[in-house]
C-alpha cells in the first residue's frame, strides 16, 4: 500500500506541474500577486437570467434536453456537432408566453402548466434582449436600406453589420474610432516614442529574478517619467518649468496620462507604427494598474482612449453622427477606373459636405476645426478598412473566379493530405474550398471590427482585477492573461461567420489567454498580420498584367507557366492549399484547423515562399517582403 500511495502522490504532483495553475518557471517572490494570483472564471455564481455557459450574457434559448438556459452564441457552439446537435430548444420569450397563458387542466385553470419543471424562474421573466446574443437575423445583419445607404459612388460597401439606420450605425461605430491627433499632440507623441525607445522596461521586468518585482516596476516607471520630463524641458523650457519645477510625478498625473493615451490612440489608427515601442508601453501600463504598484507610485498612468464619440459627447455634438451628409464627408475617394473629372467632382462633393457639417453643428463648445478633425478620423477608419479588410474581399474574388467547389480542373485540385508536402489537414477539393472561403470571410469579419476589438483588448490588458502570470510558452517568457472582453466578441464574430457559412469546416476553438495567444496584445498583433500577408500576394497577382507590355517577360511566363492566367492560377492554387493546411506549429498538438491555427499556417506559407517555383515572379512584380522591408 505504501508503494501504491507513493505512485499516486507522484501522479498528483505531475498533474499539478503540467496544469496551467503551476509553473516550474516561476521564481519571483511568493508575495507578488502579479504571477501567483489567478481568478478562476468558473467559480463565479450564476446570476438569474444569464447564460449557464458564459455567465455574462442574457439567456435567450432553453434547451429541452440539457434543461439549461443559453445565450445564442453559447447554444450554437455547444450544439453544433455530435448528439447535442439533435437537441431541441425554445426561445425563453415563448416559454414565458406559454407560462403566462392560463391552461385548463382537469377542468381547472392552471398557470405555467407548459413550463418544464426544471426551467428556472427567469425563463418566465427574461425579455428578449436587443443587443449581444440576439438573433443574427434581427440584430446583427443590416437592413437593405442601411446596406444601400452605406455604399459610396464606387460601389464599395462601407458597413456590413450594425444598427437599423446609418445614423445609429455611425454612432455605434464612432465609440471605437480614435480621434486623430492634433498638431500639439503629435509633439508629445515624438517625445513618448523617444523615451520608450531608450527604455529597457521589458528587459528588466519580464525576467527571472529574486528581487521584489513591484519595486522594480515602480523604479522603471519613474525612470520613464523622468526621461519624458527631461525631454519636455529640453524641447520647451518654459513648459518644463511650469510642469516639473519643484513638483513630484504624482502632481503631474494628468500630463503623463495624456502622453500615454496619445501613444495608445496613435497606434490603433496606425498599426504599422510603433512596432516595438507599443508593446513596451502597454506592458508598462499593464503593470502600473496593479494595486500595489499604483499605491507605491501614488498616481495612475491610465485614462480611457479619446474617441470620436466621447469627444462629441463632451462637446454636445452627437447630432452630427445622425446626419446623412457624414457618409459623403467621410468616404474614401478611389481613383481606379475614373476620369480626372469624376475624381475632381467627388473631391468637391466631399469638401462641400465637410464644410456644410462644420458650419451647421459648430457651437461654443465645438469649433469647426474640431468637427473637421472628427470627420477626418472617421475617414481614417474607412481608409483602414480598405487597406486591411478589403484584401480579404479581393482574395475571395480570386477564389470564386478561378476555382469552383464542385468542378476540379486538372493540376488545380485544392485537395490536401496530412503528412504530404507539410500539410497537417486532410481535405478533398470541395472541403478545402469551403475551408478557405470560410477562413477568409472570418478574417474579413474580424478586421471589419478591429477597432472595437482593439478597444476591448485595451480594456482587458489594463483591467485592474485581471492579473497576468509570467509563463514559458515555448517562445520565451510571456505574460499569460485572460481576455474576457475580446473572447466574448470573438465568439460573436465567429457565430456570425458560422451562420453565413451554414456549416463549418474545422475547429471552432479560439485561443486566448493560453500558450498559443498569451494575452490580448498578442491577439491584436496576430490579426494585424492578415493584411501584411494578403496585400503583397494580391499586388503580385495584379501586376502580372504588366508583363504583357514587356515581350521578354511575356515570353518568360509563356515558356515557364503557360501564360499569365496559368501563372496566376498556379500561385493561387498553391496559396489556397499551403497557406490553409494547418501547418506551422512547433508540435503536433498546436495549429491545425482552429481559429488561431488558420493564421499560423498562412505565416508558415510566407516563410517558405522563396522556395516556390513562382518566387521569381514575385520579385519581378516588385515584391519586397511581407513585412514591408527589403527581401534578403
Amino acid at each position: 500500500m505504501t508503494a501504491q500511495a507513493d505512485v499516486e502522490t507522484k501522479r498528483t504532483q505531475l498533474a499539478e506541474i503540467l496544469s496551467d495553475r503551476v509553473s516550474i518557471m516561476e521564481t519571483d517572490e511568493p508575495d507578488e500577486p502579479i504571477q501567483d494570483q489567478e481568478t478562476p472564471q468558473d467559480m463565479s455564481p450564476l446570476q438569474e437570467g444569464f447564460c449557464v455557459e458564459c455567465k455574462d450574457q442574457e439567456s435567450i434559448l432553453f434547451c429541452e434536453q440539457c434543461l439549461e438556459d443559453f445565450c445564442e452564441v453559447c447554444h450554437s457552439m455547444i450544439h453544433r456537432t455530435g448528439t447535442r446537435k439533435k437537441h431541441t430548444s425554445k426561445r425563453l420569450k415563448d416559454v414565458a408566453s406559454a407560462a403566462a397563458a392560463p391552461t385548463t387542466v382537469n377542468g381547472n385553470e392552471a398557470a405555467n402548466a407548459s413550463v418544464p419543471n426544471s426551467a428556472p424562474a427567469s425563463a418566465r421573466e427574461t425579455p428578449e434582449p436587443e443587443s449581444a446574443g440576439a438573433s443574427s437575423e434581427e440584430s446583427e445583419k443590416p437592413t437593405m436600406e442601411v446596406e444601400q445607404q452605406a455604399r459610396n459612388i464606387n460601389g464599395t460597401t462601407i458597413i456590413s453589420s450594425g444598427g437599423q439606420s446609418f445614423g445609429d450605425w455611425m454612432s455605434e461605430r464612432a465609440k471605437y474610432i480614435p480621434l486623430r491627433l492634433s498638431l500639439e499632440e503629435r509633439k508629445y507623441l515624438r517625445l513618448l516614442e523617444a523615451a520608450i525607445t531608450v527604455s529597457e522596461y521589458t528587459d528588466k521586468i519580464d525576467i527571472i529574478s529574486y528581487t521584489n518585482k513591484s519595486k522594480r516596476i515602480v523604479n522603471q516607471i519613474r525612470d520613464l517619467c523622468a526621461i519624458l520630463s527631461g525631454l519636455v524641458v529640453a524641447c520647451d523650457y518654459k513648459l518644463g518649468q511650469e510642469l516639473f519645477a519643484e513638483r513630484q510625478f504624482a502632481e503631474n498625473e494628468a500630463f503623463f496620462q495624456t502622453v500615454f493615451e496619445i501613444g495608445r490612440r496613435h497606434k490603433i489608427m496606425n498599426p504599422e507604427k510603433m512596432r516595438s515601442a507599443y508593446g513596451k508601453l502597454m506592458y508598462m501600463l499593464q503593470d502600473s494598474v496593479i494595486p500595489e504598484v499604483q499605491d507605491m507610485l501614488s498616481f495612475s498612468c491610465v485614462r480611457p482612449i479619446k474617441t470620436v464619440y466621447s469627444f462629441l459627447e463632451e462637446s454636445d455634438g452627437l447630432r452630427i453622427l445622425q446626419d446623412n451628409a457624414v457618409l459623403v464627408a467621410t468616404k474614401e475617394i478611389i481613383p481606379d477606373g475614373k476620369t480626372r473629372y469624376q475624381i475632381q467632382t467627388e473631391i468637391k462633393q466631399k469638401e462641400n459636405a465637410i464644410e456644410q457639417l462644420s458650419r451647421k453643428y459648430a457651437n461654443r463648445m465645438l469649433s469647426s476645426e474640431s468637427i473637421r478633425n472628427c470627420l477626418y478620423s472617421i475617414g481614417d477608419n474607412h481608409a483602414y478598412l480598405r487597406g486591411n479588410r478589403d484584401p480579404c474581399d479581393k482574395m475571395l474574388k480570386y477564389l470564386t473566379t478561378y476555382f469552383h467547389p464542385n468542378k476540379i480542373e486538372p493540376n488545380y485540385s485544392l485537395s490536401i493530405t496530412s503528412g504530404r508536402a507539410g500539410h497537417r489537414l486532410s481535405h478533398d477539393h470541395e472541403t478545402q474550398y469551403a475551408y478557405v472561403n470560410q477562413t477568409l470571410n472570418l478574417w474579413r469579419e474580424i478586421l471589419h471590427e478591429m477597432f472595437m476589438l482593439w478597444s476591448l483588448a485595451d480594456r482587458d490588458l489594463l483591467e485592474t482585477s485581471n492579473l497576468y502570470r509570467l509563463r514559458d510558452t515555448g517562445q520565451g517568457l510571456n505574460r499569460v492573461q485572460a481576455c474576457p472582453s475580446v473572447g466574448r466578441e470573438m465568439h460573436r464574430i465567429l457565430h456570425r461567420a458560422q451562420q453565413k457559412a451554414k456549416y463549418w469546416v474545422g475547429s471552432s476553438v479560439i485561443h486566448l489567454g493560453d500558450r498559443n495567444v498569451p494575452n490580448a496584445l498578442m491577439f491584436i498583433d496576430k490579426y494585424n498580420q492578415v493584411s501584411r500577408i494578403l496585400n503583397p500576394t494580391i499586388l503580385c497577382l495584379e501586376k502580372l498584367e504588366d508583363f504583357a507590355k514587356n515581350p521578354g517577360l511575356q515570353r518568360y511566363l509563356d515558356e515557364t507557366f503557360g501564360g499569365i492566367d496559368k501563372c496566376r492560377k498556379d500561385i493561387l492554387a498553391d496559396f489556397f492549399r499551403s497557406a490553409f493546411d494547418g501547418s506551422g506549429a512547433d508540435n503536433f498538438f498546436d495549429a491545425g484547423s482552429c481559429i488561431d491555427g488558420r493564421l499560423t499556417s498562412a505565416w508558415n506559407w510566407c516563410s517558405q515562399v522563396e522556395k516556390k517555383p513562382y518566387f521569381p515572379v514575385f520579385l519581378l512584380t516588385g515584391f519586397v517582403g511581407f513585412d514591408g522591408g527589403s527581401w534578403n
